[in-house]
């Protein structure tokens, strides 16, 4: 069956292969060969010394050599931990769930395979995620390298945990690298944004703006989860009729066994005829599923990461406010410090840690800004997907139903000629005129017909049956039949 193919299909120079199953004891995982491969799948360097690829996929541009590393679950979930604070607003691909259960079966070790693949893939194509630093360790650093970075960056966690980052606890403002991202941009963004505060939080002019798309997020998810249900309804009633086939076909085989040999025959070809297309029916379920069930289940967790995203602009959001609340607090206490004799040690105190929340706010401030800026990229990008998204799998539900019908309906009409052919069945044959036909394995009946007096002459009864054997009828008007092993010898009809 031909479907329409998803963007990341294409990136097949990103591959996770090889599943292995370590037991390290009581710890028990499974590794991953993850490879990039670029250069083979795509040419970046052709005979002409073209770099177009490389140019067209800026992910191309860092990666031109081949490498291969072998990665646990934990180390892509620490992947896709890592890329939602290093791009905080960003739509990050959705990760297969943990699982705690027969998560080392060959069914499920597979089907994890290919979703880690898939979100590997997704990551790589993903215009603000693609050149991030870790995608980059994970990719390409070595195994003692990768545990460095993995300890490293959950030690910066820790730290900025407590609200400011290490380099602000041990000094002054100077510790801060105050030079923003895409400066001009979010200048640019706060040149027009009065921060006041709306009751606990800072405000900024496109409050209005993400109020109505976390509104148009929320009634998403409702409708898609609705979809979503029914996807899966459809697929449970698509498996009901392949087992209902396949109860039918069993029936039609048991009768056709219990009758004779032409009526059994064609009772056991529908009983075939069912069961062939229980196959199909069963095979179409699991094809419904693949197009119609998955991808509504997988768009119901990029709707979840989509949450996520305007999550962590609300984050940033709560940071900046505490750090200007922080702020208010000591300017406060520096100016009564200040009009009090003998305060000027504690004063000097207030001040220098008055600074560095300053600085910490102007970070915090930067880091809102460009996290709101990327949420309303990454929205619009959503919504521009979506729409093709949609199409994509509505197209390939059509296909997929075409198809299984027609071959369904070919099955039907094969068995309609077959059942309506002329295979031996007895006849019965009424004859007139001394006519008469005989069967091999059925005597042969004659029925001759009433003999119908005229109404004017009376009938006289014979005192005694014309044969012995054979028993008087009860009129005339009854028809006489007789059977050639009845009769004495000499005196069939």
């Amino acid at each position: 069956m031909n479907t329409l193919s998803h963007p990341e299909d294409s990136i097949d120079y990103i591959t996770v292969s090889d599943p292995v199953i370590h037991a390290d004891g009581m710890n028990k995982y499974t590794s991953y060969r993850v490879d990039c491969r670029p250069s083979s799948s795509y040419g970046i360097h052709d005979n002409n010394n073209n770099n177009s690829a490389a140019a067209d996929y800026p992910f191309l541009q860092n990666n031109q050599s081949p490498s291969s590393v072998l990665r646990r679950y934990s180390d892509f979930l620490w992947l896709y931990e890592r890329l939602q604070k290093e791009r905080a607003g960003s739509i990050v691909p959705p990760i297969p769930e943990k699982q705690a259960v027969s998560r080392f079966s060959p069914e499920f070790v597979e089907e994890r395979r290919g979703a880690l693949e898939r979100f590997l893939r997704r990551v790589v194509i993903h215009p603000e995620l693609q050149d991030t630093s870790c995608l980059q360790t994970f990719l390409r650093a070595d195994d003692l390298s990768f545990q460095h970075a993995k300890s490293l960056s959950e030690k910066l966690d820790s730290s900025q945990h407590n609200g400011l980052d290490m380099s602000a606890s041990l000094g002054g403002a100077g510790a801060f690298n105050l030079t923003p991202k895409n400066a001009a941009g979010i200048k640019k963004w706060f040149s027009e944004a009065k921060t006041t505060f709306s009751g606990d939080l800072v405000s900024s002019p496109d409050d209005d703006l993400f109020d109505e798309i976390e509104r148009y997020i929320e009634a998403l998810a409702i409708q898609m989860k609705r979809v979503s249900n029914q996807a899966s309804g459809l697929v449970k009633k698509s498996r009901e009729i392949a087992n209902g086939l396949f109860e039918f076909g069993l029936a039609f085989h048991q009768l056709g066994q219990s009758e004779g040999e032409v009526l059994g025959s064609k009772l056991q070809l529908v009983g075939g005829t069912a069961e062939t297309l229980s196959g199909m029916a069963a095979n179409q379920a699991d094809q419904e599923l693949k197009r119609l069930g998955e991808p509504f289940r997988d768009y119901l967790k990029i709707i979840q990461a989509v949450k996520l995203a305007l999550g962590r602009r609300h984050d940033k959001r709560v940071s900046y406010t505490a750090l200007l609340h922080e702020i208010q607090t000591r300017e406060i206490n520096l100016h009564r410090l200040r009009m009090t004799p003998g305060s000027e040690g504690k004063a000097y105190s207030i001040e220098m840690s008055l600074q560095r929340y300053q600085a910490a706010a102007e970070v915090a401030r930067e880091e809102y800004a460009e996290c709101s800026q990327r949420v309303l990229r990454e929205v619009d990008r959503f919504k521009r997907e979506k729409a093709e998204e949609m199409k994509l799998v509505v197209l390939n539900f059509i296909m997929l139903e075409i198809e299984v019908n027609r071959n369904m309906e070919r099955v039907w009409g094969e068995l309609v000629p077959k059942l309506e052919g002329d295979n031996g069945v007895e006849d019965v044959v009424s004859g007139g005129g001394g006519e008469q036909h005989q069967h091999q394995t059925q005597p042969t009946v004659v029925s001759m017909p009433p003999t119908q007096p005229p109404p004017s002459v009376p009938v006289t009864m014979p005192s005694q049956p014309l044969y012995s054997n054979v028993p008087a009828p009860a009129s005339l008007m009854d028809s006489i039949q007789y059977r050639d092993r009845d009769l004495p010898s000499g005196m069939g009809l």
